[in-house]
């Protein structure tokens, strides 16, 4: 390319907003194209072509940046106004600030003042508050001394109350025992009260039924709960004999119809002797003699009735249980006897105390 070629082109591009000089230099570039060679001349117009192009694109871009220039101009008139706001508040805002300040340093000495009065009357009270303090410190350590024997006065009440508890409960047990021994008793006394009745009622009817031996060696009393019927030897048996005569065996007979309607008593036989020896084929001593007459004796009670023989227990005393020790003949008289005692049937108060 020419030396004028590459004017007229850098012409174009350093002018792309002045029409009129592009005209120009299109005009300048023909006038040239007469005097240069043709390659030349297509450079030029392909250049200009090139200008033209981006001619009509810095015009688009130029018509952009007016449009936008136009918006600023528009956003700035609305900033100015905005900022004579701004302005106007900031001028009220300082006229506040410097009102504010001024009721700050006000502040700020009152302040100071109040600071300066209350050190002054904290130093003053300084020695009220250490008299305060230990008053506070006694009475704290009162305090604590009081809840010490509170507490100790709770845990002694504590213990107190499980021993009183504990007392009740022994207490509520010992009633309720007591309350069955009393029951007990009561059953025990009515038992006592029966078998009283019962041997009142035996004595009487053994009483009435041996009415007429009275005189003749027989006597009856109650002791211990208990009916004796006491036989004399002269009313049973001949000195030294075992058999019962017949005055014996009619009052036998008696009894035992007696002891038939009686179920619940048991009946011992004692046979008594003095304390003269006796020794002969059948009785070697007094022992045997007593035995034997006791025994005798049963066989004609069982035999003479529906008396029932477990109720019955023989027993021989010998002479080893005299009524008179003297040992005179009638002493001796009086410790040659039989006795029949009869006891009221204690099974029933027996159980009674086993389970008590």
């Amino acid at each position: 390319m020419s030396f004028l070629s590459k004017f007229a082109l850098h012409f174009c591009l350093m002018s792309p907003f002045i029409s009129r000089l592009s005209l120009y230099a299109t005009v300048f570039i023909f006038v040239l194209q007469s005097c240069v060679p043709h390659r030349q001349f297509e450079d030029v117009k392909a250049a200009r072509d090139t200008c033209e192009a981006q001619m009509k694109t810095y015009r688009a871009e130029y018509e952009s940046f007016k449009a936008k220039e136009k918006e600023m101009g528009s956003r700035l008139s609305e900033q100015d106004k905005q900022i004579s706001m701004l302005t106007r508040d900031t001028t009220s805002m300082g006229i506040t600030y410097r009102r504010l300040t001024t009721s700050y340093d006000k502040l700020n000495q009152t302040y100071d003042q109040l600071l300066a009065n209350n050190a002054a009357l904290m130093k003053g009270k300084e020695d009220d508050n250490r008299e305060l303090m230990g008053k506070f410190q006694m009475t704290q350590e009162e305090l604590q001394k009081k809840e010490d024997r509170l507490r100790e006065s709770e845990q002694a009440l504590e213990k107190r109350e499980a021993e009183v508890n504990k007392l009740s409960q022994e207490l509520t047990a010992f009633e309720q025992e007591l309350n069955s021994k009393e029951a007990r008793v009561q059953e025990l006394e009515g038992i006592l009260a029966r078998k009283d009745s019962t041997v009142s009622a035996l004595f009487s009817k053994v009483e009435n039924a041996l009415l007429g031996f009275k005189d003749n060696g027989l006597s009856m009393s109650v002791k211990n709960g208990k009916v004796y019927v006491s036989l004399e030897e002269r009313l049973l048996f001949a000195s030294g004999s075992t058999d019962v005569d017949a005055k014996g065996v009619d009052a036998l007979k008696k009894l035992s119809k007696v002891l038939e309607n009686e179920k619940d008593i048991n009946v011992l036989i004692e046979g008594h002797t003095d304390n003269v020896p006796i020794k002969s084929a059948r009785m070697k001593d007094n022992w045997d003699l007593s035995v034997l007459r006791a025994t005798s004796i049963v066989r004609i009670l069982i035999g003479n009735s529906d008396v029932d023989p477990r109720i019955f227990t023989v027993a021989g005393r010998g002479e080893y249980f005299p009524i008179d020790p003297a040992n005179t003949a009638e002493a001796r008289k009086k410790n040659r006897r039989t006795e029949i005692i009869l006891t009221p049937n204690l099974d029933e108060l027996f159980k009674i105390l086993e389970t008590n």
